[in-house]
């Protein structure tokens, strides 16, 4: 049982601290931009002002942006004399929950920032990092099965959020079909192709390893997780992976494999509120969403999706398209809040983040249409995004398609 009690670390501190005035010295660009924007009072619809304030004004900006990088600077050089997290500190469901919502948000800015606040990818059990060699993984998971689960969640969670209301399909499953589960556990604000790379590794470390020979290997993916596993699949067939060709099955949970509605919707309202020289400023702040987040827009799986383009413009899905990794069982279940089918709920907002429809993979162009067979498609009905994982009639229905 993990402990709910919270261990804050230095390294967390110092990690809280340079993302306090990073937003301070933000706010006040933001500031200066509507003081120079009023001063020259353009048209409602005009160029929003881009020239910077000039004189004293300009000087008091300035002045106030180097005072407080000059304080943080100084708090994080102290925070640092008191050493980092201990390896031993025991794990935590309320700071993994919130290091998680964290990462998901702001995780791409705090890579780049090295902040010690991102989250580095890892496979867990039980809570517990595991480290990839043979007699750690044999210590770590003393009768480990023939039958391998690993399950990647979605955005802003963590590993420990597979445990729902009681409930976590990996446990269940190891109870009942004799899996041993592990977990990734992930900085999900990172583009969904550099996390595909990055699973994709450590699974060839985790199968060359594993202290027992696998008959079978599954992966589920909840949400995002699902689009990070196709991801890991692609980079694995392209490096050649052996991973690749014990993996059996594939089961995706409210995975938004062409996109999800809100991301989209947050796009056009960036355009439309850009639009505005008075209000062009406030786009800094939608832009603080991370490079996971704009991935969802149509469910980017790869660099090509982004790499050399600005991933805040308003633009159409122009994909590159991704199959479903070849000799592999694929599996797709969707939640949605209608009772009755065809429905516009169902249509538009599925589960509350993801449409039915694209959980399912379908897509009106045919050539982006996943070809996922009805038999392994399932739509939970009254079933929330984040009831995909705890409800039992979900459940059900994956254990019957593994014990195929």
């Amino acid at each position: 049982m993990i402990p709910n009690k919270t261990f804050v670390a230095s390294s967390d501190l110092r990690g809280l601290s340079r993302l306090g005035f990073a937003a301070a010295v933000g706010l006040t660009d933001v500031v200066e931009q509507m003081h120079r924007t009023i001063s020259r009072a353009p048209l409602p619809f005009g160029a929003p002002v881009q020239e910077p304030t000039s004189g004293v004004t300009g000087l008091v900006y300035r002045s106030i942006r180097g005072a407080m990088r000059l304080t943080g600077g100084g708090i994080d050089a102290a925070l640092a004399l008191l050493g980092p997290r201990p390896h031993t500190a025991p794990p935590s469901r309320s700071r993994d929950a919130a290091l998680a919502a964290l990462n998901g948000v702001l995780g791409d800015h705090l890579v780049e920032t090295d902040n010690p606040l991102a989250l580095p990818m890892q496979l867990r059990h039980e809570g517990r990092t595991l480290r990839l060699d043979g007699q750690s993984l044999s210590v770590a998971i003393p009768s480990p099965s023939k039958r391998l689960l690993v399950l990647v969640h979605g955005l802003c969670l963590s590993d420990l959020q597979w445990n729902r209301k009681g409930h976590d399909h990996g446990a269940s499953l190891a109870q009942e079909l004799g899996y041993t589960p592990v977990y990734l556990y992930y900085n999900s604000g990172l583009h969904v192709s550099a996390n595909g790379r990055l699973f994709a590794s450590l699974l060839e470390e985790l199968i060359a390893q594993w202290p027992a020979p696998i008959e079978d290997f599954v992966i589920i993916g909840h949400s995002m997780g699902g689009l990070v596993a196709r991801s890991a699949c692609h980079y694995g067939d392209a490096a050649g992976h052996c991973w690749r060709r014990r993996l059996r099955k594939l089961v995706f949970l409210g995975t938004p494999h062409h996109g999800a509605p809100l991301e989209r919707a947050g796009n056009w309202i960036e355009l439309v509120v850009g639009k505005n020289p008075y209000m062009a400023a406030f786009t800094r702040f939608g832009k603080i969403r991370s490079a996971g987040i704009t991935d969802l827009r149509y469910g980017n799986l790869v660099d090509e999706d982004w790499d050399g383009r600005d991933r805040f413009a308003h633009k159409n899905d122009s994909r590159r398209k991704v199959c479903l990794p070849e000799d592999v069982a694929c599996y797709a279940i969707a939640g949605t809040a209608a009772q009755e089918a065809g429905g516009l709920s169902e249509r538009l907002v599925g589960d509350g983040l993801v449409p039915v429809a694209s959980a399912l993979g379908h897509h009106r162009n045919a050539a982006r249409a996943l070809p996922i067979s009805r038999d392994r498609q399932w739509i939970g009905r009254g079933v929330s995004h984040l009831d995909l994982l705890c409800r039992s009639d979900v459940y059900e229905r994956i254990a019957g398609w593994l014990k195929k």
